[in-house]
């Protein structure tokens, strides 16, 4: 991808506009990109969905062998450059195998850890002398990896981890004791990247092998969703480990552990829409042929209300998801072959806002949509043949994984008023400048003129609320997490809005309005959910936050700005429309 000027800082979208041909879309994909995401979506028709059912049942000796053959196909070297043995894409590629391998269940969570969060450490933060030992095999699928964070006692809490790292006596290996738990790919992985404390006080990374002296593995856990990829304990006794294995610096391991998992909470993001079209893809076709009453169940009115709605809010997904990767890409664009860890560092969590947006809104999208795919299905929902009741199954560990979505709530709103309090952001004119535009909003126009106001009055509605917030509680704001995930909810909301009605802005100044009807449309279905969710969100917030009569202002400024969009209520024929276009071509917009 051509590498472009990197117009806004991280969080930025919180307090400034955009214009569409800032941003990157789907339709912006090259051949490059549909080329991997073809090879991808053959790759688990041919070779995975055949195993689905034995890989549930939990035949791991499968997982390795076709991460072999994904291997071959270069689908686990997508993130790793060439000259260790990737094929060094950006990270809107990884973004598309992301998407195609989350709709293959346990095995896209074995693929997906493997090729994130257990092999970027080594990428980014890696030695040259450990990227050419670990990476090619890791990029061939010869060995498989494992990310090692969470412990008994420490979860959300990463950095509290007990696992202690101690130099030996000879200072050639550090010895390793400690427990780590629900640890993905477990049970067929290769490497290990352990966190520990050196001498019990430093937080570092470590690079360990299976058959490293020390190392064992407790039961596979029994699991409600994802059994295709093993999940169990990681138990280090006395394990020892050379000192060469450490990775990145001795102290320096909360920088590898919090960074790398900004882009698996992207991944969690892609894999999230990948899954959610191919539930709709499912649903559609059931209601198709299932007949009650003497009619398809895809002509009654109120299941082409869920059809439109589920595809309405996918859109917005996959808007944010391709808008995010190329913030990242252009981030990172080729720090993976540099040696400047603090750099790095710092541009992976540029984003970090924008990567937990992603794994909310992907994650909490994925569980709705497969909540009405199942309701659709009515009874055959709950039957295992379906193929429904594992993706409901399956979907509910993605707001835990990577930090829980509270976690990542609170992260929102928390990484802007950071930059407040260092004076990067100067809240207090943009709040300023959002209580004016409440007031006397400025007429809006050209394309698309009500649905980017929309999106200005949810942004100034998240800025004022900040504003509110900030001036009450000031630095005790982190003792207030329910109005902090308020905020946050205002702020993905903001987000979703924007990325959709950017995407069909740039489609229809492209193509022109008549060739980009639906999309049109689904940005209007998800806008009128958006804003009334808006309204409801700042209502509760001021009321939280202010008292007598300022809290009357505020409710009837926040009311009086909200209803200015009517105009987007009563979309019924609009959401008639989506689905009846739905059904006629049994398809999700792009097809690889």
């Amino acid at each position: 991808m051509e590498k472009r000027t990197v117009l806004h800082r991280g969080a930025s979208f919180l307090y400034a506009a955009l214009d569409p041909e800032e941003i990157f879309t789907p339709e912006d994909f090259t051949d490059e990109h549909r080329m991997i995401g073809a090879t991808a979506k053959q790759f688990i028709e041919k070779e995975v969905a055949p195993y689905v059912e034995r890989i549930e049942q939990q035949e791991f000796e499968l997982v390795p062998e076709l991460m072999r053959k994904a291997g071959d196909l270069g689908l686990l070297a997508h993130s790793i450059p060439e000259q260790y043995g990737g094929l060094g894409l950006d990270k809107i590629s990884k973004g598309i195998v992301g998407e195609m391998i989350g709709s293959a269940g346990g095995y896209g969570v074995a693929h997906s850890n493997n090729t994130c969060i257990a092999t970027l450490p080594i990428t980014y933060f890696g030695t040259d002398e450990q990227k050419k030992k670990y990476l090619p095999k890791l990029a061939s699928g010869e060995w498989i990896g494992a990310y090692c964070l969470t412990e008994p006692n420490a979860g959300s809490d990463a950095l509290s981890a007990q696992t202690t790292a101690v130099l030996n006596d000879e200072g050639t290996h550090y010895v390793l004791n400690g427990t780590k738990i629900y640890i993905t790919n477990a049970v067929f992985s290769d490497t290990f990247i352990v966190y520990a404390k050196v001498d019990g006080q430093h937080f570092t990374a470590f690079i360990v092998e299976k058959d490293f002296k020390g190392l064992s593995l407790g039961p596979e856990e029994q699991k409600m969703g994802i059994k295709g990829s093993s999940t169990r304990s990681v138990i280090l006794e006395d394990c020892f480990v050379p000192v060469e294995n450490l990775l990145g610096e001795v102290g320096r391991g909360h920088v590898i552990a919090l960074n790398v998992l900004n882009l698996g909470r992207f991944n969690l993001g892609s894999a999230g829409a990948g899954v959610s079209k191919t539930a709709l893809k499912k649903t559609i076709s059931f209601v198709k042929e299932r007949k009650q009453f003497k009619r398809a169940i895809a002509e009654f009115p109120a299941t082409k209300q869920k059809l439109a709605w589920m595809a309405a809010r996918i859109y917005a997904a996959e808007s944010l998801q391709y808008r995010t990767a190329s913030l990242i890409e252009d981030a990172l664009g080729n720090l993976a072959t540099s040696s400047d860890r603090k750099l790095i560092g710092q541009q992976m969590g540029e984003y970090a806002v924008e990567c937990a947006v992603c794994k909310v809104f992907g994650s909490e999208t994925l569980d709705y949509v497969v909540d009405e795919a199942l309701q659709l299905h009515g009874g055959a929902g709950f039957i295992k043949e379906y193929g429904i009741e594992q993706m409901y199954r399956d979907s509910r560990i993605n707001r835990i994984f990577e930090g829980t979505n509270e976690i990542n709530r609170l992260l929102i709103p928390t990484h802007l008023f950071r930059k407040v309090m260092k004076g990067e952001v100067d809240l207090a004119s943009k709040v300023q400048a959002a209580f004016r535009a409440l007031r006397n909003p400025s007429r809006v126009e050209g394309s698309l003129a009500q649905e980017r106001a929309a999106v200005e009055t949810i942004r100034n509605l998240f800025l004022v609320n900040a504003g509110l917030v900030y001036e009450k509680y000031g630095e005790t704001l982190v003792n207030e997490q329910e109005v902090l995930m308020n905020l946050a909810d205002l702020a993905i909301t903001l987000f979703a809005a924007e990325s959709a009605v950017l995407r069909t802005q740039k489609a229809v100044l492209k193509n022109g309005e008549e060739k980009e009807t639906m999309k049109m449309d689904l940005t209007r279905s998800y806008l009128e959910s958006a804003i009334w969710d808006a309204e409801r969100i700042s209502r509760v917030l001021v009321c939280n936050v202010c008292d007598g009569e300022k809290r009357e202002e505020m409710l009837t400024l926040t009311i009086r700005a909200c209803s200015g969009f009517n105009s987007l209520g009563g979309q019924v024929e609009v959401n008639r429309g989506i689905a009846d276009r739905l059904v006629e071509s049994e398809a999700w917009g792009r097809i690889f």
